[in-house]
């Protein structure tokens, strides 16, 4: 076996290494080079700053006492979208922001106090302008809405005291009738029962709401929506009757007794209405935008005007059922004398049945179109309470038990109402019904069509 020398071995396994090693030499000569040649230039020039990081779109955090301010957008008609609302303080600093959606609606977040209201001019579509900025005192626990009005501002804006008259009699008398169609089930209930129903303003609201969650629960369109609701609400007034007024008639417990009842009653629902509904107003789905038309001095919108034919076909419906009709000659009866109506062969228990369902269907009825008419299409969680009052004032002016003497009552109370916004601020109409109320109780007790009873 031969060997080679050692001399050639070592030759041998160096070859490759030097090889390798030239190559490295090579590879790191070449990157010297690059580094010089690129590095000159990057060297000469100065580093490019990073850009600064975008300013934030997000609008601040609402404070812990926010108030929800709202409104819709309307120009004629013509739902805005898209168009940007603002609110400044006192110092002009813009605090909150929102833009309206689709239909034109907005909605954004305040704390109490008195703001200024203006609209983004550069996001209104060509060929329409806002006529001024809305300065208003936003208050927690009401409804508070702006409106925006649009287009050329009138040269002539001072209406003639003549035409405010006649616009304002035209609204009291919407409001009175829509006040009766609530009230005249509770003068009836009054009547066959001797009872002071306190807890039949939440059944004004309980119709409301039904109709409120039908419409936008369940998408079904206000009419039918309502005409469901008035349903719930006979359904109510019936199982009111069955569940509590009943038992409580069959232990003859007096109407004192009965009345604290009432109120307990009222109570509790408003707030069960509070905890399962929304302690803010919440709008219809429909007639929410509407135009008001002009004939001469009389200025009214759509659905007011439906508001009032309603309202006068139902009272006359009424007043037809009383007349013309042995369940209404039954009433009749029942409210004049309950004894000599028994025992005449009246079943008065099944007549107060029809009552309650009746009253309760009125009330449902009444809550829709006070929500329509009066709250801007928007349903409150004590509306029924504030419609209360008022009814007691109708009725009471009318003639306590008298389904005549209540509507007429109501009507005269509604007109008294809108008539005295020509005076005093519109935020305090309200009173006005209650000091009617007081001065009745004071100077005529019966009403107007009421009869004195002695007593003892």
């Amino acid at each position: 076996m031969r060997t080679r020398p050692t001399s050639a071995r070592r030759r041998t396994r160096r070859g490759p290494v030097s090889r390798q090693l030239g190559r490295a030499f090579v590879l790191v000569l070449f990157g010297l080079v690059a580094a010089i040649a690129l590095g000159g230039p990057a060297a000469a020039q100065e580093p490019t700053p990073p850009p600064p990081p975008p300013a934030s779109s997000e609008q601040p955090a609402p404070p812990a006492n926010a108030v929800r301010v709202s409104g819709n957008l309307n120009n004629a008609g013509e739902r805005l979208a898209g168009v940007e609302v603002r609110a400044l303080d006192s110092s002009g600093t813009e605090v909150a922001k929102a833009t309206s959606e689709s239909s034109g609606r907005w909605e954004l977040q305040v704390a109490p106090g008195t703001y200024t209201f203006e609209i983004v001019a550069d996001t209104l579509p060509e060929n329409v302008s806002v006529q001024a900025t809305v300065e208003r005192d936003v208050v927690a626990g009401r409804s508070n809405t702006v409106i925006f009005s649009f287009g050329e501002a009138r040269t002539g804006s001072a209406v003639p005291f003549y035409e405010k008259l006649i616009r304002q009699t035209i609204d009291g008398l919407r409001f009175g009738l829509v006040i009766a169609i609530a009230g005249v089930g509770l003068s009836l209930i009054y009547g066959t029962t001797g009872l002071t129903n306190f807890a039949h303003g939440e059944l004004v609201t309980l119709g409301a709401v039904a109709a409120w969650g039908i419409n936008v629960t369940f998408g079904v369109q206000l009419i039918p929506a309502t005409v469901l609701a008035v349903i719930v609400g006979i359904l109510i007034g019936l199982l009111n009757n069955a569940a509590i007024w009943k038992p409580l008639r069959k232990r003859k417990t007096g109407l004192i007794a009965q009345l604290v009842v009432s109120i307990g009653l009222a109570i509790s629902l408003r707030y069960l209405i509070l905890i399962f509904f929304s302690d803010r107003a919440e709008p219809f789905v429909d007639y929410q935008a509407q135009v008001e038309r002009h004939w001469g001095p009389i200025a009214i919108t759509d659905a007011n005007l439906v508001c009032i034919v309603i309202s006068l076909v139902v009272l006359v419906g009424v007043a037809l059922l009383l007349q013309k009709t042995r369940i209404g000659k039954a009433m009749r009866a029942v409210s004049d004398n309950r004894d000599l109506a028994a025992s005449s062969g009246i079943d008065v228990e099944r007549v107060i049945r029809f009552v309650w369902g009746l009253g309760g269907g009125l009330a449902a009825l009444g809550g829709v179109l006070f929500g329509i008419s009066e709250l801007g299409g928007r349903v409150q969680w004590e509306m029924g309470f504030k419609l209360l009052l008022l009814m007691f004032a109708g009725i009471t002016l009318g003639g306590l038990g008298t389904a005549y003497g209540a509507l007429l009552g109501c009507v005269i109370v509604g007109l008294l109402v809108q008539l005295s916004t020509l005076v005093i601020n519109p935020d305090l109409k309200y009173i006005g019904g209650l000091l009617i109320l007081i001065v009745i109780l004071i100077v005529r007790p019966q009403g107007i069509l009421g009869s004195r009873q002695r007593i003892g």
